[in-house]
Formats: structure tokens, sequence, C-alpha cells
């Protein structure tokens, strides 16, 4: 259902297309260019009969579209033309938008020279979007006998007056007769201040073409300018090379700081780690102090209680036996002088000396 919806509505959609075509001359594809204006005029069976703007914007009649034209120079075609032609097209809902453009030989004795060639400027023109046919060698003041063979509806233009051709308006009688629609212009662009442009930075220019390979005599530039844009490329060269080393210096600098900062940081966290490390191993509560109170108890535990060699509390019975044949006045002699010089040791030990002296005195 959804695809002959579809089919039915594309059928449609072509029947518009082909009965709009046949009312109101052949119309373009969006794809290809516009079409060029006959030398003998807009011919079409149907008759053209004379528009009011207040006709045309209500869309009527609805069997031909509204035929406005515009004309002008548009040398260096840029958006300002490209705004105030998809203003004329879109000024009536159904327009058909005719471009004329005045050739080289009449721009020249009117306004000036172009950078632009006329067959440059119809081309351009042909390419815009909003641009339904082009008129070749415009005249450069319209009149009715141009109206009619073209079955011009209205003209669209600035509504600023201009002057040329020693005329105070050269648009005042389409005015006067009702077939003028204003336009507005785009500030900021416009191709006299393109050119201006160029030429205030026309060093700059000759120097970026000669670059690009475009030779003095094709630019009309002399032997000695030539030397010295070449001269100036070369230095601008030398300061962009100086200054790319600088920006590759300055960031090699950067990363450097930025990787002994980082090695700075590491080693600051890693010192800290050690110091902690080295307390909690070694401080007064570690865990080495821990390992050699308990060493020391199961020392004392496991090895009998004796005095160093040499000590002062060593008891002189165990560098002195008594033989057999000693007297019994040396035996029965009084336990003060058997017993060991007083020492600074702990009482336990001594405790142990008396009954050492006590045990071996009963033996005898």
């Amino acid at each position: 259902m959804a695809g002959r919806r579809r089919g039915r509505g594309s059928n449609q959609q072509q029947q518009q297309a082909a009965s709009q075509s046949q009312k109101g001359g052949p119309r373009r594809a969006p794809r290809e260019p516009a079409a060029f204006a006959k030398t003998t005029g807009y011919e079409s069976d149907i008759p053209h009969e004379k528009l009011t703007i207040a006709q045309a914007r209500r869309g009527t009649p609805a069997h031909r579209p509204v035929r406005v034209y515009a004309d002008g120079i548009f040398d260096l075609f840029h958006s300002g033309h490209a705004r105030a032609l998809m203003q004329a097209k879109n000024v009536f809902p159904n327009t058909h938008l005719i471009v004329g453009v005045c050739s080289d030989e009449l721009t020249h004795k009117f306004k000036g020279y172009t950078v632009m060639t006329e067959d440059e400027r119809y081309d351009a023109l042909r390419h815009c979007r909003y641009v339904d046919e082009v008129v070749r060698d415009a005249p450069w003041t319209l009149t009715t006998e141009f109206l009619q063979k073209h079955k011009i509806d209205f003209v669209a233009h600035d509504d600023i007056p201009y002057t040329s051709a020693g005329s105070e308006d050269v648009y005042k009688h389409i005015k006067e007769a009702g077939m003028f629609v204003a336009t507005q212009r785009t500030e900021g662009i416009s191709t006299s201040d393109l050119i201006t442009r160029i030429v205030r930075d026309y060093d700059i220019y000759v120097r970026r073409n000669l670059q690009r390979g475009y030779t003095a005599r094709e630019l009309n530039v002399g032997f000695i300018n030539e030397k010295k844009y070449r001269l100036q490329n070369q230095v601008d060269k030398m300061k962009e090379t100086v200054r790319t080393v600088e920006e590759k210096s300055k960031h090699f600098v950067y990363r450097v700081e930025e990787k002994s900062q980082d090695l700075i940081h590491k080693w600051e966290e890693k010192s800290r780690e050690f110091i902690s490390n080295f307390l909690e191993l070694f401080g007064p509560e570690g865990a080495w102090h821990v390992i050699q109170e308990r060493s020391g108890r199961m020392l004392q535990a496991l090895s009998p209680y004796s005095s160093p060699r040499g000590s002062p509390s060593s008891s002189p019975t165990r560098r002195r036996s008594v033989s057999p044949d000693s007297s019994p006045a040396s035996a029965s002699a009084s336990p003060s002088s058997l017993s060991p010089p007083s020492s600074p040791s702990s009482p336990k030990r001594e405790s142990r000396s008396r009954r050492k002296a006590s045990f071996k005195r009963s033996a005898q």
C-alpha cells in the first residue's frame, strides 16, 4: 500500500511538473545550468497579459509564472550578487527569473573596465541556482520593445537611484509604470570593494603569484621589482623557519620541564615512602626492635645463667678449686671470706651465688 501511495504521489508530481512546464515554458533541472535567452525573444502560445504587483503576490495567474528581470554587470560574481538574485527569485510565489548581463563594450563605455570578460560573466550567471534564463548583451537602459520582446512582467533592482548614461535614474520609467520591485543591497561586499583590496595589497598578491609560478612578464612586473619581491619571499621563508624552530624549541623545553617536574614529584613520593617504611621497620616501635626483643627472650630461656668472663660479679670459686689437703681452718673459714665480692649485679644473681657457696660448704 505504501509503495502504491508513493507511486501515485510521484506520478502526480510528475504530471504537475509537466503541466507547469507546458504552461510556463521549459523549466531547467536543478543539476543543469540556466539556459540562454533566444535572440528572437520569448515565444509562447499562451497570451501574456499585464499583471499588477498585487496579482503577482497572490500567485496569479496560475497558468504561467511571473517573469521577473534583473540586470547588471556581475563582475567578480560574489555573495552580494547571489543575495540580490535570491530576493528577485522569491519576490513572488511563482517566479521565472531572467538575468540580463551587459557586454564588455557597454560596460567599458558607461562604467569602466572589468576583471572578467563578458563570456566569463555570462557563464557565472548560468551556474547560479536562482537564475532560470540569461540574456546576453543586455541593454544599458531598458526599453519598452525589450520588455515586450522577453515578456517581462517586473524588473528587480535595489531602490537606490542608479545614475548613468546622462540619466539621474535609469529605472525611473520602470518605477512610474508600476513594474519595479525593490531588493536590498548586501553591505560590506561589492566588486569595487574586492578590487580595492587587491590594489591596496598589491605587493602581497604579486609575491603570491610569483611563488605560484607566474612570470614577471605575466604580472607586468619590472626586473628590479621582481628581484625585490623574490628577496622578500626568501626573507619571509627564513622568518617562518626561525619561527617554526623557535616554537619547536619552546615545545621541547616545555616538555622537558614537564618531565622533570614529573620525575621530581615521583622522587618525592618514593622518598616519603622509603622513609615511612624505614621508620616502620627500625623505629622505636618498629618490627626490628620487636624481633630483637623476642630473640633475646628466646636466648635467655635456652642458655644457663652465667656471668661473662672477667666481670666483677664472677665467683672466685670457679677460678680456684678447693684442694683436699686444705687445712680445717681454711675449711672452717667464715662465709664472708668465701663469698664473692659485691658487684652491681641484680639481687637474683647474688642469691644464686650464695646458694652455690652454701652447697659447696655442705659438700665439704
